[in-house]
């Protein structure tokens, strides 16, 4: 904006508008990013969650209702939901984790030959960081319940 004032004070005619074009591509597109794209966006995912949790519940709602063993279902359904987003989050996890160090064995080889060992060790951050995620997926997290079976405490209960 004050490259532009400042082109306005400028008398030479060439000038004037020299930079007006680049100025306002950049202001459009800020607006339309900032101001349509995101919000709508956003809009459309909130919507989205919405109707699959409101279909989600009328779905269980239904099925609790119309038998006796319609509750114990449902009940299985939910854990088993449940059981998957786990899972999800662990691989995520996982590929998260091998990502991150694969970038910081990259940053750190790249930054080693470009400029030596002490700039190179800024790589060591997002290895650190993947290795971090990859202790916590593999020797941290809970365990994911088998499918069909209780809590995992119960072998224990079922031995004794």
């Amino acid at each position: 904006m004050m490259h532009l004032m400042l082109s306005f004070m400028d008398r030479d005619s060439n000038t004037i508008f020299g930079s007006f074009g680049l100025w306002a591509f950049l202001s459009v597109g800020a607006v339309a990013l900032f101001g349509i794209f995101l919000p709508v966006t956003t809009w459309l995912d909130s919507r989205r969650k919405d109707r699959e949790s409101f279909y989600k519940s009328e779905t269980l709602r239904r099925v609790t209702e119309s038998s006796p063993d319609g509750a114990k279902a449902s009940v299985e359904y939910l854990r088993e939901i449940a059981r998957i987003d786990q899972i999800k989050t662990i691989e995520g996890l996982k590929i998260g984790g091998l990502i991150m160090t694969a970038i910081g064995i990259g940053v750190c080889v790249l930054l080693g030959f470009l400029t030596g060992l002490p700039v190179a060790t800024a790589g060591v951050i997002p290895l650190l960081m993947g290795v971090a995620m990859l202790i916590y997926v593999f020797f941290m997290a809970a365990p994911v319940e088998a499918a069909g079976r209780g809590p995992a405490n119960t072998e224990t209960q079922n031995k004794g």
